[in-house]
């Protein structure tokens, strides 16, 4: 499923039984396989209006959502239809049908209340299904929208009075509104003249004049669509067949013997949600794909269960902790993964291996900061760069533990005949001492040779000639061949000549350590550049969502002065003026953007990667220089 997947039928996605909304795990668990990003048209409206008709439809198919054929509501709770996107590449539409609204036999009209909240919080395209006209009584029978304020909240925590404010940020993340008008009977005609279905909308939803109680009552409906729904469309729907009594059996009825009307309506409402329905998303840009749908499903009915109302902070936060541990995980076996393929152990040299480690947890890297969001105290990150260190570290030491493997049984086979000649006694001559060097030389000249001997190669050699030391002595005084005064020479030259390779290990241990301090100072500028990239991003899709937010509340204030509201429309003017000033410190922020970026994750680096404290001066100078 995590390419799209089909779904052959429906399946309840949040089940309502006995005014108690319960989510069926089986619908979790289908939604946990799509990785992809989803686009999910969610559709509402009064009870038999005839909506799960139009998302059969959608599905591309006459069956699938029940269609009732009585008075009673048919759907209870949410459906779900998943099907691969018609149009978008590896994407999945998500079909919700909800249960009609406005059920008589309902006990508790609070519960209608929270499917239509649901279904706004779930969907990136939101239908209301409506019959006859959009007149007066059909935005009364809207009434849910007005409640939005109470059953939705955008902030966790909220200063005295800010409700108004939070209402205010809905239009960050409330779906595009799409009002479907069935059995549409009237002319789109408006003083004499022909109107477009989104005019006829528009005209709708203007505010009545007037101060009376019945009269603002009246606009909390049109306001509240205007404010919270900055994208609107409308469609009307003659009636699919003209014979009422076959209307019960809609879904038998052949395509062809549809009305002509009904069926280029349903057409082109068809083609307008596959065009333009987008895939559903968070506050700046957080992409929704099937597993975190059903976090966001299950988070909510969980809030509305335990009597909270549903957060989108909370939901967010919630989302976050779960999807940056999968983010961190994900990226440490792309690591580990990488590093296992491209790693042929032992390394000729520390180096070879470090070059590799960098090539991984570049793309390790990259793969957590596509996969997580709001990780505000980059705690995530912060396990990712000690995940990655500690992985880095077990791979050093299977490579110097595959390095003295293979020198040890490389030396063992080349020094058989030395140890040979030692044992049955071929150096006890005079001249054995030069006899033995000789021999000693060609062990060491034939594991020169040796290929891909590993980054143990000269502290191996280094023992086996450490081990011989006593022997070769053992050799020298015996060797009749040599006065006293020559012995003492060799005896000193072989003193020096070990003083001089110990050297040379201390040499090569000091460049490997200087090697892995630098591969170490690449992890801390490679952490900084990315983590400032996705920083810059993400600043700027929150610029982005302030500017839209910006541009509907001027457009808003425009159609209010029009209209005639002119005390509506200066009383904007203030929150218009504060959201300008919240823009303008946000673009100025972005300059700090690099001090952001090292407090952020700074400190961790230079506990987890020891020679970054060594190299800060370099690391502060190379930051300053790709901040600038």
């Amino acid at each position: 499923m995590a390419s799209g997947g089909m779904m052959t039928s429906p399946i309840c996605l949040v089940e309502n039984e006995n005014q108690q909304l319960v989510v069926n795990p089986n619908a979790i668990k289908f939604l946990e396989r799509i990785s992809q990003p989803v686009v999910v048209v969610a559709i509402v409206g009064l009870y038999r209006t005839g909506k799960s008709y139009l998302m059969n439809r959608l599905a591309g198919k006459n069956h699938g959502f029940s269609l009732g054929t009585t008075v009673r509501s048919e759907t209870k709770g949410i459906w779900m239809w998943c099907v691969p996107h018609p149009t978008k590449a590896n994407h999945t539409l998500v079909l919700l049908d909800t249960e009609g609204l406005g059920d008589v036999e309902k006990s508790d009209p609070k519960n209608d209340s929270w499917i239509f909240a649901l279904a706004v919080l779930l969907s990136s395209t939101f239908v209301y299904n409506s019959l006859g006209t959009i007149n007066h009584q059909a935005l009364e029978q809207l009434h849910y929208v007005t409640e939005l304020t109470e059953l939705i909240k955008a902030k966790s925590t909220s200063r005295s009075g800010e409700m108004d404010d939070q209402s205010d940020e809905f239009v960050s993340f409330f779906p595009d509104f799409v009002w479907a008008v069935r059995d549409f009977v009237l002319e789109l005609t408006l003083d004499g003249r022909p109107i477009t279905e989104d005019e006829y909308l528009e005209n709708a939803l203007k505010l009545i004049p007037g101060m009376s109680l019945k009269t603002q009552m009246s606009n909390m409906p049109r306001e509240c669509i205007r404010h919270f729904f900055p994208k609107r469309k409308c469609f009307v729907f003659d009636r699919p067949i003209k014979e009422k009594e076959l209307l019960v059996h809609i879904e038998k009825i052949p395509e062809n013997q549809l009305d002509p009307n009904f069926q280029a309506q349903s057409t082109r409402f068809c083609s307008y949600i596959f065009t333009n329905a987008k895939a559903k998303t968070l506050k700046e840009g957080i992409a929704v794909t099937g597993n975190r749908l059903g976090t966001l499903v299950t988070t909510y009915v969980d809030a509305i269960n335990s009597g909270a109302v549903p957060c989108l902070e909370n939901a967010v936060t919630t989302l976050a902790q779960r999807e940056n541990s999968v983010a961190v995980q994900k990226a440490a076996d792309h690591y580990s993964e990488q590093m296992a393929q491209r790693l042929e152990l032992p390394t000729d040299t520390l180096q070879e291996l470090l070059d590799v480690h960098t090539a991984c947890e570049k793309e390790a890297i990259a793969v957590f900061m596509e996969r997580s969001f709001k990780d505000e105290n980059r705690e995530f990150q912060k396990n990712l760069v000690i995940t990655t260190e500690e992985m880095k570290e077990g791979f050093l030491r299977q490579n110097e533990a595959a390095s003295v493997t293979r020198c040890e049984a490389e030396l063992k086979q080349l020094s058989e005949p030395l140890m040979e000649s030692i044992s049955s006694g071929v150096f006890s001559i005079p001249g054995g001492h030069s006899l033995y060097l000789q021999a000693r030389k060609k062990v060491e000249q034939g594991y020169k040779q040796v290929p891909r001997k590993g980054v143990k190669a000269n502290e191996v050699l280094q023992n086996f000639l450490h081990s011989q030391a006593a022997i070769e002595k053992s050799i020298l005084q015996s060797d009749k061949a040599l006065t006293d005064g020559e012995k003492l020479i060799k005896a000193e030259r072989a003193m020096k000549e070990a003083a001089k390779k110990e050297q040379e290990l201390l040499r090569q241990k000091q460049k490997d350590l200087e090697q892995v301090m630098q591969a170490q100072e690449k992890s801390y500028q490679e952490n900084l550049s990315q983590l400032q990239q996705k920083m810059v991003k993400e600043q700027e899709n929150l610029l982005r969502e302030q500017e839209r937010r910006l541009e509907h509340k001027l457009k808003v204030q425009e159609s209010l002065l029009n209209e005639g509201f002119k005390r509506k429309s200066e009383a904007m003017s203030a929150e218009i003026h504060q959201l300008q000033k919240v823009i303008e410190t946000k673009k100025n922020q972005a300059s700090s953007l690099g001090a952001q970026v090292f407090d952020g994750i700074g400190d961790v680096l230079f506990t987890v990667l020891p020679g970054v404290g060594k190299l800060v001066g370099l690391g502060m100078k190379i930051l300053s220089k790709n901040i600038k």
